[in-house]
């Protein structure tokens, strides 16, 4: 996840603790210094150790410069199903070609340990939730992500939903999907032409990329 810096320590402050690199980190005094794998931002060792200690410690990292993601991040996405399959029907905007359909379903529950408030009841309104692609390379290759996501738990989370206001239930994980079919009333339909874009940024977000995906039916 990181590594030595080297020997001399850069001429600037961690960004953690904001004090200089070339001193010791305001958690423990220590001095070492440690640049991270996948990006260039550098940090006293105790500061990352704190950072990391202090979250989920899910046995990843995310970058507090770049938010690049360092390992593999999981979710508190509860127990459910992902199911999709093809309509032969068109999306606005995507004529010459159907739609893939994703259905997502999650039943209430009791919380776990690594829920919000292990014990306590969620709730899980508004399952099963359908959502839409266009059945086109782009569609395809959001979906191979979305399973991805699904499998790491990213999906929905447990908190506050956004519109009701209720606590302890299931909502939406900051991954937009497309849940019209066949207009955008609400602006949650096609057309929509920053909309890939625009989810394969939260994807990212997320440490969901197109690298080593993979496509099959989540159990």
């Amino acid at each position: 996840m990181w590594r030595a810096s080297g020997d001399e320590s850069p001429n600037m402050d961690c960004i953690i603790c904001c004090e200089p690199l070339t001193g010791g980190s305001s958690y423990d005094g220590d001095t070492t210094v440690v640049q991270l794998k996948q990006c260039p931002h550098v940090f006293h060792k105790s500061c990352l150790l704190a950072m990391y200690n202090n979250g989920p410690r899910d046995n990843c990292l995310q970058c507090p410069v770049c938010k690049t993601i360092h390992g593999v991040k999981y979710g508190i996405q509860p127990s459910g199903n992902m199911i999709y399959h093809v309509l032969p029907y068109s999306l606005p905007s995507y004529p010459e070609c159907d739609t893939i359909r994703i259905i997502y379903d999650i039943p209430s529950g009791t919380q776990g340990p690594e829920h919000p408030m292990p014990g306590r009841k969620y709730t899980a309104r508004g399952f099963p939730r359908h959502c839409y692609l266009p059945d086109n390379d782009m569609g395809r290759k959001v979906l191979r992500l979305l399973v991805k996501a699904w499998k790491r738990r990213l999906i929905f989370t447990i908190g506050r939903s956004s519109t009701t206001g209720e606590e302890n239930t299931v909502t939406w994980n900051e991954i937009h999907h497309k849940t019209e079919f066949g207009c955008n009333r609400r602006g949650h339909g096609f057309p929509d032409p920053n909309y890939f874009s625009n989810v394969l940024s939260e994807l990212e977000a997320h440490g969901v990329k197109d690298d080593d995906v993979y496509l099959w039916y989540p159990a």
